[in-house]
């Protein structure tokens, strides 16, 4: 079943996600208010950050350094989005990179087509599970796992602050429509960016570069980029590659709160700078390589440039 393009999806379980999406049309039986888009906006960045700084870079990827309290509110950031906990998050991920593009890739537009990459497999009963085997480096904190089993605490208790200062119209610009853009936000990395933009690295899989999902998604955008070097903080290897997250990360690093935030080296990577026109999947077949990285098969000389999993990652200090 896992396999099928149109899954048998949660049904109690995934009402939720269709009841705040349902919800978010409550924003029209409310009169307009500038103040109400502004808090809308704010609470997308704010939990978009947790997403990509959080879950991605950091959990995921562990591309920077955290102490276990700044850890803790980092997972709790990114908990907020109403995405599933971090252990979670981080599992799935890791997985992607291993098969990126393959037929065991959970999330590829290639092998599923775009709904099933964009949101249906993440309403699939089967992926329900935390492969803790996946994620050890993570797994030994007990609050990361206490926190990754209440996931849904901290999105509760965002829609009832916005319901308790603001009233409705805070819960349904704040929290429902948020979270509503929130999730296809970062949704269209899984379904677009390894459909529409640029390549500029050699990799095995599809991935792309595009400037308007980089925006969105503060900086995730630069999704070739980051296939190619994945244990960096930075994705936006330019300075007019546009990484929000990334500053943040550096901002905070001059307070004390993240430390050890690693950047790609640009010029190691230009020998594999794609030097012609090149269509996403011809690279790994030219190669042999048809499997992907982090598959046991083609690995070769690119094994562990930059594989963010193939790296010890960095403990959080006490």
């Amino acid at each position: 079943m896992a396999n099928s393009r149109f899954p048998l999806l949660r049904r109690l379980e995934s009402l939720p996600f269709w009841a705040i999406h349902l919800a978010s049309v409550g924003v029209f039986f409310h009169a307009f208010e500038w103040k109400w888009v502004a808090l809308c906006a704010a609470l997308y960045v704010v939990r978009m950050f947790g997403i990509t700084a959080g879950y991605h870079r950091y959990f995921s990827h562990r591309t920077y350094r955290l102490n276990r309290f700044w850890q803790f509110m980092m997972g709790f950031l990114g908990a907020m989005s109403v995405q599933q906990g971090p252990l979670w998050w981080a599992a799935h991920h890791r997985h992607h990179h291993r098969f990126s593009d393959m037929p065991e890739d959970l999330h590829s537009p290639k092998q599923r087509g775009f709904w099933y990459s964009h949101m249906f497999w993440f309403l699939n009963g089967e992926n329900d599970h935390t492969r803790m085997e996946l994620i050890p480096d993570l797994a030994k904190y007990p609050e990361l796992r206490l926190l990754n089993r209440l996931h849904y605490i901290p999105g509760v208790l965002l829609a009832v602050a916005c319901l308790a200062l603001g009233g409705w119209p805070a819960f349904f610009w704040g929290f429902a429509l948020s979270t509503t853009l929130l999730w296809h936000g970062t949704f269209t990395i899984n379904s677009l960016s390894h459909v529409f933009g640029s390549r500029r690295y050699q990799t095995t899989d599809t991935s792309r570069n595009n400037f308007w999902l980089a925006l969105i998604t503060l900086g995730e955008g630069w999704h070739n980029n980051h296939h190619c070097y994945q244990s960096s903080t930075n994705q936006g290897f330019f300075w007019w590659e546009i990484d929000v997250s990334y500053h943040v990360l550096r901002a905070m690093s001059w307070v004390g709160i993240t430390s050890h935030l690693k950047r790609a080296p640009v010029e190691k990577l230009e020998p594999r700078r794609i030097r012609r026109l090149e269509r996403a999947p011809e690279f790994g077949r030219e190669l042999g390589m048809e499997h992907g990285l982090g598959h046991d098969e083609g690995r070769g000389q690119i094994r562990n440039e930059g594989r963010g999993l193939e790296i010890s990652p960095p403990e959080a200090t006490a």
